[in-house]
């Protein structure tokens, strides 16, 4: 009886033996699966031991993917194709600024004002040689100083080495035109490459107070870590945060955040040489006359009409002229903006750069007051209301990722599809949304989640308020010399076409800031108040 009692305890730590091995292999591997797929899951720090395994992580099917999932992987695909892998063995086999030829077609001595002025690039090497592939990253612009005017160009890829660059000519006078080669195709890969490996470029410094301790931890979007996990999980959307749990904290004890650049970098030596400062948007038409642009005997411009939401944008979607902004298929007028307003709810929902029109709103409305509510730090929740006029405008940032090294608190945070749902909406209400500037050192599908996940949640808005207005703001350009692998406008650019293809098939409008800071030639992801003001005035034609 004794030894048959041995036995059955011997059988009973085989099977536990067994069963261990069976969960951790199959954990491991569908642990591979999910990985791959960078969803913001749950099981980073479940591999600390199998005991915890075995009590704590029930072993869960593999699910097929859901239908973001499968979109987000179709939108991958289709950028991969469009940014293939380049060779890069020495920098004088890379695209060259100096040695690329730009020829003008069919050029004249003077051109008309509505002209389309185009001009044949042949890109070439360090050595002179003919580049046989496209992919490098152009910025066209045109701009007469003296008369505060400027747009963009039109660049058309032929995949060869050669592109077509065409230039609308809005204005009359002396035209400079402009054709930078801000990175070459292989510092294109690079960056693609780059950006997609890994989540650590900036880490996240989470406060967590418990009466009068604090402690500091370090969070993210992913965390490789064995250590125990705080994980602040939108189950719905399948968005998460992680921080490394402190010692005798509670997740729930997390109030403050910061980000610090870690020195990361997925980039090698040698292509790193591509974003040093010399050879970052390097002039190819430098030696370029400018071009005579006269009134001719045309007939006058027919009258356009007034832009509205739902508008078609084209490339580029205008000019300035004067300082101002002239869109190419409508017509804005001057908005008496308190009047524009009255009775308004305008919800702004985004970033720092949605920030600056609350400011710019504040400034130019003197009977808007602010309403103290309480919170502290740069990005804390604002609203400024007018009573007479029944104004009310509001500005609350999104959720992680923040960047930034001042401290913000996350007490009052939320994502934006959840602050959409819980939005009433009617047709007095205006909801304004920017996003990209702080999801461009992560992996692009961090970005694409987060424009679907708002994609759906406008959807669901439209669906019981049809009347609400919404407004999306496409990111401005930036500094061109800052942290090309962090922050490069490539990756900006990438976001603001994965923006205009999520969205086309919503009642929704885009103002295109992109194609609005090219034209005044910003290079800030701040630009001047009188920028500003101008993309405020295309919402206040929308609205009045």
């Amino acid at each position: 009886m004794k030894i048959n009692m041995i036995n059955y305890k011997s059988l009973w730590a085989l099977l536990f033996i067994l069963a261990s091995w069976i969960t951790f292999t199959v954990f491991q591997n569908s642990t591979k699966i999910w990985s791959a797929l960078n969803l913001p899951i749950s099981l980073h720090h479940w591999n600390n031991s199998i005991k915890s395994l075995f009590l704590k992580a029930p072993l869960i099917p593999l699910k097929p993917l859901t239908e973001t999932e499968l979109r987000i992987k179709e939108i991958i695909e289709k950028l991969d194709q469009q940014i293939p892998p380049r060779p890069f063995t020495h920098m004088n086999t890379t695209t060259s600024a100096t040695h690329s030829t730009a020829t003008i077609l069919n050029p004249r001595d003077t051109y008309c004002r509505g002209d389309q002025l185009d001009i044949l690039l042949e890109m070439r090497d360090h050595l002179g040689h003919r580049k046989q592939y496209g992919g490098d990253f152009l910025r066209a612009r045109m701009s007469s100083p003296a008369l505060m005017a400027g747009a963009s160009g039109k660049v058309t890829d032929f995949n060869n080495g050669t592109y077509l660059v065409s230039f609308t000519l809005f204005w009359e006078g002396q035209v400079s035109l402009s054709l930078l080669l801000i990175h070459p195709s292989e510092g294109v890969s690079a960056l693609w490459s780059a950006r997609n490996q890994g989540y650590d470029r900036v880490i996240f410094i989470g406060q967590f107070v418990n009466g009068t301790s604090q402690v500091h931890s370090e969070c993210g979007l992913i965390l490789n870590t064995n250590a125990e996990l705080c994980q602040y999980l939108d189950n719905r959307d399948q968005e998460a945060f992680y921080c490394v749990r402190p010692q005798h904290m509670p997740c729930a004890a997390l109030t403050h955040m910061h980000s610090e650049n870690k020195k990361v970098s997925y980039l090698s030596k040698q292509e790193k040489s591509l974003f040093e400062r010399s050879n970052v948007g390097v002039e190819i038409m430098e030696k370029f006359n400018t071009i005579s642009v006269s009134k001719c005997n045309k007939e006058t411009v027919a009258k356009k009409e007034k832009c509205k939401v739902g508008m078609t944008s084209t490339i580029p979607s205008g000019h300035v002229w004067r300082n101002t902004w002239n869109p190419v298929s409508c017509s804005l007028a001057t908005v008496k903006m308190k009047e524009c307003l009255r009775g308004k709810l305008i919800y702004l929902m985004g970033d720092s750069t949605i920030r600056q029109w609350m400011e710019y709103f504040k400034a130019s409305i003197n009977t808007l007051k602010s309403v103290d509510l309480h919170e502290s730090g740069k990005l804390q929740h604002q609203l400024a209301v007018d009573l007479d006029r029944n104004i009310n405008i509001q500005w609350q940032k999104h959720c992680y990722p923040l960047v930034g090294s001042m401290t913000y608190s996350v007490k009052e945070m939320e994502y934006l599809t959840r602050a959409i749902d819980r939005t009433g909406g009617e047709k007095n209400t205006v909801i304004v949304i920017s996003l990209g500037q702080h999801f461009r050192p992560f992996p692009i599908d961090v970005f694409i989640r987060r424009a679907l996940n708002v994609h759906k949640a406008i959807k669901r808005l439209l669906l019981r308020s049809p009347d609400t207005m919404v407004i999306i703001k496409t990111e401005n350009i930036r500094e061109m010399y800052n942290d090309a692998e962090r922050f490069s406008d490539f990756h900006g650019y990438i976001q603001y076409l994965i923006i205009k293809d999520i969205f086309q098939d919503l009642s929704v409008s885009i103002i295109d800031a992109w194609d609005i800071t090219i034209a005044y030639g910003t290079n800030d992801v701040h630009p001047p108040q009188h920028v500003v003001g101008n993309q405020i005035n295309i919402l206040l034609n929308y609205i009045c």
